[in-house]
């Protein structure tokens, strides 16, 4: 059977809660959901917004890439990915993973190969907005983030 993979790219917010009832609804081969949602953090009240990027159809492409690598690796029965752009608050969401699988060592780790492509692969760009009104560059991608993609090399 094949894995129902989901991919949206949007600027609207999203409900983690109605994703995972979405991806689950009648489905009785499920025995673990996992979850991943990110934040537009404040660092420290240094932002009062993120503004992110990015390139239209090669986005949802990437993303539907490296699903279908995940979908490859893992036993999943369900994959959700879904990622903002435009200009996001502290405290509102960005990325939003889901996984389901009969197990959970499948549906964690899918989840955490997901992300880890995602911030290094998908091609986004981030601003950071400032509250005297000022705009930063655009954020370059962390070493950590790009060691924690090698990590799943095969």
């Amino acid at each position: 059977m094949e894995v129902p993979v989901t991919v949206r790219v949007q600027a609207a917010a999203f409900d983690t809660a109605a994703e995972a009832a979405a991806l689950t609804a009648g489905r009785f081969d499920i025995g673990a959901v996992v979850t991943f949602t990110g934040l537009c953090r404040a660092e420290g009240g240094r932002l009062v917004a993120l503004e992110l990027e990015h390139y239209p159809g090669m986005a949802e492409a990437e993303i539907a890439s490296v699903a279908a690598e995940a979908a490859r690796r893992w036993p999943l029965q369900g994959l959700v990915a879904i990622h903002r752009f435009g200009r996001i608050a502290p405290g509102e969401p960005i990325v939003l993973v889901v996984t389901a699988s009969a197990h959970r060592a499948a549906a964690f780790a899918a989840a955490e190969f997901l992300m880890d492509f995602m911030k290094t692969r998908a091609p986004f760009w981030k601003k950071e907005h400032h509250p005297d009104g000022t705009s930063g560059d655009w954020v370059d991608a962390k070493d950590a983030d790009e060691a924690a993609t090698a990590r799943w090399a095969p």
